[in-house]
Parts: C-alpha cells; sequence; structure tokens
C-alpha cells in the first residue's frame, strides 16, 4: 500500500540528512510566512523523501521563535502524507540515557505563547476541535518500531514526551515536577508541531534521541559535554532506523 510522501524533520544533531541526494530545493511561501528553511526534495535509501532543518539552515532559530505553521502547511503543500520528526531530548526516566533513542507514545504539552493551531480565529479561519487522544500517528509508530526491530537498532522504550518553553534547559525542580507528570523525557519542539500536524492530516510521528540527563537525574555534570558525547550515537541509530522504516 501506497503510504505516500514521507518528510523528515531534523532538530538539532540532524540539521542535514547525509545521503540525501537533493533533487530539488523547494522554496514554498505559505499564508503563515517562509518555513524554517527550504524543503530539501530527493532520493534517500532508495526512495523519495523530503527534509526540512527545523532550527533553519545553520541551526539559529530558537525553538520558541520557530514558525511550526509555516513548516507543517509548506510540507503538506509539497504532496507529503507522513512526518518522521527527529527530537533531541533529556532523559527523565532512568531506562533512557544519553545515546538510546525512543519512539514517544505521548505528550504533555508546556509551551506557552507559540501560534499553536491553524483555527486562529483570522479571516476564513475554520474552527477544527481535532481529535489527539493519541497524539502521534499509531501506524507511523509501529513501522518506526517495527524498523528498529529489522535493522537490530535497539529502542529504549516508548513513554511521555514533556515539551517545554526553552531555549534554556530545566531547573531540577523542573525535572521533578515533569516526573511526578510521568513524563519520560523533555524537549522543546514536539509541540506545537503534533498537533499542527493532526489539524492537516498529516500522519506525524517522533523519533527521540536522548543526549543528556536531564538536570539533576545523574548528577551535575558537564551538560554540553555530554550532549557533544552522545548526539552522533544517537543520531547513528536514528539513521539506521530511517534507513530500513523508507523503503
Amino acid at each position: 500500500m501506497d503510504r505516500g510522501l514521507v518528510a523528515v524533520i531534523g532538530g538539532t544533531g540532524m540539521n542535514q540528512w547525509p545521503g540525501l541526494e537533493i533533487e530539488q530545493r523547494l522554496e514554498i511561501e505559505t499564508p503563515y510566512g517562509l518555513p524554517s528553511a527550504a524543503l530539501l526534495d530527493g532520493r534517500v535509501y532508495g526512495t523519495r523523501a523530503i527534509f526540512l532543518a527545523r532550527h533553519g539552515e545553520g541551526h539559529k532559530i530558537p525553538p520558541h521563535c520557530i514558525n511550526y505553521r509555516a513548516n507543517l502547511w509548506a510540507l503538506r503543500e509539497a504532496g507529503v502524507k507522513q512526518v518522521v520528526a527527529i527530537a533531541a531530548v533529556g532523559g527523565i526516566a532512568p531506562w533512557f540515557a544519553p545515546g538510546d533513542i525512543a519512539v514517544p507514545a505521548d505528550l504533555i504539552d508546556y509551551t506557552w505563547g507559540r501560534a499553536h493551531t491553524y483555527s486562529d480565529g483570522g479571516a476564513g479561519a475554520e474552527l477544527h476541535h481535532v481529535e489527539f487522544t493519541e497524539p502521534y500517528a499509531p501506524g507511523l509508530r509501529r513501522r518506526l518500531i517495527a524498523a528498529a526491530d529489522a535493522s537490530s537498532t535497539p529502542l529504549a522504550g516508548e513513554g511521555v514526551l514533556a515539551v517545554t518553553q526553552g531555549p534554556r534547559l530545566e531547573t531540577v525542580a523542573e525535572i521533578r515536577r515533569l516526573a511526578q507528570d510521568g513524563c519520560d523525557m523533555v524537549g522543546m519542539t514536539g509541540m506545537p508541531e503534533a498537533a499542527l500536524a493532526r489539524e492537516l492530516g498529516l500522519d506525524y510521528a517522533c523519533l527521540a534521541v536522548s543526549v543528556n540527563w536531564a538536570a539533576g537525574v545523574q548528577g551535575l555534570g558537564d551538560i554540553h559535554a555530554e550532549i557533544a558525547q552522545s548526539i552522533e550515537s544517537g543520531m547513528a541509530k536514528v539513521r539506521a532506523v530511517l534507513q530500513q522504516a523508507l523503503p
């Protein structure tokens, strides 16, 4: 069955897609402005796919300033049906160590002030109360989990993703609260991205890479050194999963 064109949204640690043979750069103007960067339309692993650098070329756009509405709108305009979002996160649960990857099953949104819906009351805008019980498309999640198994890439688990405002990292007390809320990992870009995809009818799932222990979980070491050390091993696992999932 044709699943439709797949897009990968890359974040910290994956601002470009090694192996993607770019055939065209799509500069798409949307009613919400320009996306973070040109959509890179090409072929990878023998399959057509599109890549979007969430933080822009050069990784300069902070999480709270990303034009999420333009990003998802542009992907839909390019014919995308499924979106795999790559997210670098901090591990809260003891099972999610730096360098591990996971496929989140749920999320809690702690962000504020972001343009989080297309139903904004503007001229001609329709009001949609989208169903969001499962924020990630179950079929696409299963596909990523199966791809990890087929590529012998270990998945640490599933879990709940907390989405915070950023760009600063969290305090020990904030992480303690997130853990009490049931969160297993924390990132800054998962919302409103997931909800906007749902509003546009796009299947959306996340591959989360633990790049550090969240504040207070495993002491107070040099967090930036920890990120630098673990991010490449985690992204290598992401690429292995994508290689199996896309064809």
